[in-house]
């Protein structure tokens, strides 16, 4: 069976997509799921958060061509990482992911909201009131660590400005069109991909109704369905 590498979004880390990896895992697949650099037990505070430091960390990974699956950013590091050395991927799932490039200030704007948080939490119930009821919460809490004096995340607000700006800094257009594997993107109907950018990526996608940018977290047994299908249809990419 093939390997999988699953990669996490910005401010995620491997424990939000363990549910994810024990589908994929349980239908017999070898499964990585990887802290990235600046999140969960990896270095809270790497030197270099550049695209091209994250790529490769990945490839880093690979001891045998795999599928790589990645989600927002860890779509657009998957996307870099296929571009970059086609030769070791057999197939790329972007979930929630695209070529990036912004002309307005969200990577300021994520760092506000996460410097923003009234942290430690003093226990779940106090990081639920405040992050709200909802599957990234879960996913969020599942990676706080765990401190005397009450919960904490595994990343650092300024490092999570540093590394998606370089994200929304350059559209990836050349990459993008540059890619030989084959690819899937899955969106959620509600999800955060400009549909511009949809539309002029032409790839293979499936939108799945009533999810958001959270595809993976809200809609799990629906993601890994079409991972799974995905793959079981490429035995020899």
């Amino acid at each position: 069976m093939p390997l999988i590498v699953v990669l996490h979004g910005l401010a995620g880390s491997a424990d939000e997509m363990a549910p994810l990896a024990a589908r994929l895992s349980a239908a017999g697949h070898r499964v990585v799921a990887p802290d990235q650099r600046g999140h969960g037990h990896h270095e809270r505070h790497p030197a270099d958060v550049s695209r091209e430091a994250y790529v490769a960390d990945v490839l880093a990974l690979l001891d045998e061509p795999a599928f790589l699956v990645g989600q927002s950013m860890g779509a657009h590091t998957a996307m870099l990482a296929a571009a970059a050395d086609p030769s070791r991927v057999r197939g790329l799932v972007m979930i929630e992911g695209g070529v990036g490039g912004s002309t307005d200030d969200y990577p300021e704007r994520l760092r506000a909201y996460f410097a923003s948080w009234p942290i430690p939490f003093a226990d779940e119930s106090a990081a639920r009131e405040f992050l709200g009821d909802r599957p990234i919460t879960d996913a969020w809490i599942a990676g706080f660590e765990r401190r005397p004096d009450g919960l904490w995340p595994r990343f650092d607000p300024d490092v999570m400005k540093a590394a998606i700006a370089p994200v929304a800094a350059t559209a990836r257009w050349s990459e993008w069109r540059s890619l030989t594997v084959p690819v899937l993107q899955i969106l959620g109907e509600h999800g955060s991909i400009p549909p511009d950018e949809v539309e002029q990526m032409a790839a293979p996608r499936v939108v799945v109704p009533g999810a958001g940018h959270d595809v993976h977290l809200e809609a799990p047994d629906e993601t890994a369905r079409l991972i799974l299908e995905f793959v079981a249809a490429r035995p020899d990419a």
